[in-house]
């Protein structure tokens, strides 16, 4: 009985899941890679605030790990780099605007993790993020450097068990924003600030002042966002066949070590 329970309630939650996503339109579908062909051009979410994955440079332009990787993914699918429609989202609309029928993809920073993979699809990795600690205090330059010192983290933050099983001595000072974060540390209220090494890494690259240090927290794959279903096969091929064909090149590594991760 508990058991014809569970999987009832299973079911239910997953249904009002997808209702969530599509907004109670169970009909819609992303366009099949003959229908973006047919079109001329992928369609493709991203950020343009999350330095250097997906940001916009002094003059506008949206720039980045992820966007060279969608113009690459242009170029090899349609045969043009700029046959491609780059639209920035909010992290809360990443997987919803695949799932929608919105874009075709999402290159936007996202985890690859088996949750999310119930509703959507992930690509073979091409870049792995992890959590990591950032400081300006030059006496910290090690995980054991950290010792009892203030770390700030966002609320909620998956980094927070990998801080408390590496770092168990530090004293965790919650935020509710990475400008938060900056800002405790710029009043010297904590020592550090512990994120993903992508954002960590934008960060160091606008303030100098600040190091990460060496040591990774955690291993995470980025990926891109695909939709499911079997009329997405060859679009799903064809991705993942591009991004590791990027990797045994070593194009994947040439551009991430540009944009300085």
């Amino acid at each position: 009985m508990m058991k014809k329970l569970h999987l009832v309630l299973s079911a239910t939650l997953s249904l009002m899941v997808c209702l969530f996503f599509l907004g109670g339109d169970l009909t819609v579908s992303a366009a099949t890679m003959a229908e973006i062909q047919q079109r001329g051009y992928l369609n493709l979410a991203v950020k343009d605030n999350l330095r250097p994955l997906g940001f916009r440079d002094d003059q506008g332009n949206l720039q980045g790990l992820e966007i060279d990787l969608a113009k690459r993914l242009a170029s090899d699918l349609l045969g043009k780099a700029d046959a491609v429609k780059l639209q920035p989202v909010a992290n809360s609309d990443r997987l919803p605007v695949v799932f929608n029928q919105q874009v075709d993809l999402a290159i936007a920073g996202v985890t690859a993790t088996a949750s999310r993979s119930r509703m959507i699809s992930f690509s073979v990795p091409y870049y792995y993020d992890g959590a990591a600690i950032a400081t300006k205090n030059t006496s910290i330059q090690e995980l054991t450097d950290v010792g009892n010192c203030k770390i700030a983290v966002l609320n909620h933050s998956s980094t927070i068990p990998y801080l408390k099983y590496f770092t168990p001595s530090a004293k965790l000072i919650a935020v509710n924003s990475y400008r938060q974060g900056w800002e405790k540390i710029e009043n010297n209220q904590v020592d550090g600030f512990a994120a993903d090494f992508s954002v960590l890494s934008g960060w160091v690259q606008a303030y100098p002042q600040y190091h990460i240090l060496a040591t990774k927290l955690s291993a995470e794959p980025l990926s891109v966002v695909m939709p499911k279903g079997l009329q997405y096969d060859e679009l799903r091929r064809k991705v993942n066949e591009a991004i590791a064909r990027y990797t045994v090149t070593g194009w994947l590594k040439e551009r991430i070590e540009y944009w300085g991760l």
